[in-house]
């Protein structure tokens, strides 16, 4: 869906009411006969040879007109009102519209891409809505990931574009600091503060055996010493726990910091234990009927929603199980007032989303207001061959590891640039390269160059004329008018891959910027001797800057003004 008030969005509605204008005089003629028009869309084509503009306008009628849809296109071309702003129409394939506009209508578009500058590609789609996008959300029990590096880059981008998509959004990560797992932490960090002691303790064969881990406890024996040799051992797991907690969770903040990733909210599992909130959505489940006892534990009814297989809310134990603070927390989010949430899990996670939708309609909730991403696993490639740990550690590499090797931006870039559901390879090497081949290096090296050239320009004295003293209908050049003509597009790219939740989209469009923009340069000279023209290409250049300047900033890259 576009936006009627972005620039494309207009013109779209301009050729729209005319394509009705021309059904309706077209019907009040006998040409055409049909109760009431139907729905059909004015759509940009993928190929630039079929025009500016497309619509199905004459498929979509051929039913109740009982014609030819190529027929009923002649039709609707003959009746089509005078516009100024179309050159040609044409009949395409089984009976699409193809409209070609006039030049002219790109240096209107250029002029209103200038005026609107750091704003253009904002616009109020999202109408202010609440959204949650609540990502990485890892276990406080081990380093950071390339699965979670991923996670990271892509659900920080997607707010991103949801914010300039005009939605407000909220940022979470969802701290697993309760249940089973933290249960086996403090086990794991027991063995190994007696270890760090010299004294030999079996470590749990189900324990947590990263190096970090070892590296935590042993801080703890050097400021502390035995201090919690001899205390009872439950009392001991639980300050180990919290120290090493505090500890890991301080971590995870400091690396997605350096990350570019910042949160509104860290949201502690932990509380929906102590504020009962876990016991009371139990309760509500148990009063709805939603839940049944078998063998001593209580499980949710999901083949009454429509799923194959039950699931355990309540062990027979008492003990609550992760599926029931699961479902008390994504009560939380709704209660909060989130017109929708969004959750990036791993592809491991799949089985998990339709349940996760039937509990939130159980409880009320439209399922469709929780969205979930599932993201495939990454593979790091060096050399050709899979990297299948890291050189420091002997185990997974971290994304601390990773930006100390290629750092921030390549890393953020080459994550989001692939759509989450596809397994994700990522070449090390050519992250590291600066050439063409780099696609951030590729796009951040057109921002530079442009940023060199408006230098060049005030050191030559070529002068800064106001845009609306310029005349921008000298860009003529093949070269400029397709730059300018995917300029155009930016906004509703921004409201395409925000609604539909494809932040690789926005890598995908830059990219194509950065290229034309390179082509651009190569057939144009910028700083012209003929000063009209050149003032009209400047402002091209800082049009192209702005919009790349935009979109680096929304995958969390930067845009460096010297490489």
């Amino acid at each position: 869906m576009q936006g009627q008030s972005t620039i494309i969005g207009q013109r779209k509605q301009i050729i729209k009411e005319a394509i009705a204008e021309a059904v309706t005089v077209a019907k009040e003629q006998g040409l055409l006969s049909f109760a009431n028009c139907p729905d059909f869309t004015v759509e940009v084509p993928r190929e630039a040879s079929h025009g500016d503009f497309s619509t199905n306008a004459a498929m979509m009628l051929a039913k109740a007109c009982k014609k030819a849809p190529r027929d009923i296109a002649s039709i609707i071309i003959d009746k089509f009102p005078t516009q100024k702003l179309v050159a040609k129409i044409e009949v395409a394939g089984p009976g699409f519209i193809n409209f070609y506009l006039h030049d002219y209508w790109l240096n209107d578009c250029l002029k209103e891409i200038l005026s609107e500058g750091e704003n253009y590609g904002r616009s109020d789609f999202g109408q202010g809505k609440k959204v949650q996008v609540e990502f990485v959300s890892a276990n406080p029990t081990g380093e950071l990931h390339m699965g979670n590096a991923r996670g990271a880059a892509i659900g920080d981008t997607l707010a991103s574009l949801l914010t300039l998509a005009g939605y407000e959004v909220q940022r979470e990560f969802y701290i697993n600091d309760a249940g089973n797992q933290i249960e086996k932490f403090g086990l794991s960090l027991e063995a190994r503060y007696f270890q760090a002691l010299g004294e030999d303790m079996p470590f749990p064969e189900d324990g947590y055996h990263g190096q970090d881990i070892i590296d935590t406890v042993q801080a703890l024996v050097d400021q502390e010493g035995d201090k919690y040799k001899n205390m009872d051992a439950s009392l001991r797991r639980e300050l180990l726990t919290n120290y090493a907690l505090a500890k890991k969770i301080a971590s995870i903040k400091e690396t997605l910091a350096d990350f570019g990733v910042h949160y509104d909210v860290w949201f502690s599992e932990q509380s929906l234990h102590d504020s009962g909130a876990i016991t009371d959505i139990i309760q509500k489940l148990q009063d709805s009927d939603y839940l049944y006892e078998k063998e001593g534990a209580l499980w949710f009814d999901c083949r009454r929603l429509g799923q194959d297989k039950d699931e355990v809310l309540v062990r027979s134990n008492g003990v609550p199980t992760y599926f029931a603070a699961d479902i008390a927390y994504h009560n939380n989010k709704f209660e909060r007032g989130f017109d929708q949430v969004i959750n990036i899990w791993g592809a491991d996670h799949h089985g998990h989303v339709a349940r996760m939708k039937e509990a939130m309609n159980a409880l009320g909730y439209e399922p469709q207001r929780l969205h979930v991403i599932l993201m495939q696993l990454v593979r790091l490639y060096q050399g050709g061959e899979i990297l299948r740990m890291s050189k420091r550690t002997g185990t997974y590499v971290t994304l601390a590891e990773l930006m100390e090797d290629i750092g921030k931006d390549a890393a953020r870039f080459f994550f989001v640039m692939r759509s989450a559901d596809s397994q994700m390879d990522f070449d090390l090497d050519l992250a590291k390269k600066q050439s063409s081949d780099n696609p951030v290096y590729y796009v951040q090296y057109a921002y530079a160059r442009i940023c060199s050239m408006m230098a060049a320009a005030e050191k030559e004295g070529y002068e800064e004329k106001p845009v609306a003293s310029c005349d921008l209908r000298l860009l003529r050049h093949a070269s400029e008018l397709a730059l300018i003509r995917h300029m155009a597009d930016f906004p509703d790219e921004i409201i395409y891959a925000a609604e539909n939740y494809e932040p690789h989209r926005l890598a995908g469009y830059v990219q194509e910027v950065a290229s034309l923009f390179h082509n651009f340069y190569s057939h144009c000279r910028v700083l012209d001797e003929d000063k009209e023209l050149a003032a009209s290409r400047i402002w091209l250049a800082k049009g192209v800057a702005t919009i790349i300047k935009t979109s680096l900033e929304a995958m969390g890259v930067t845009a460096p003004e010297k490489m």
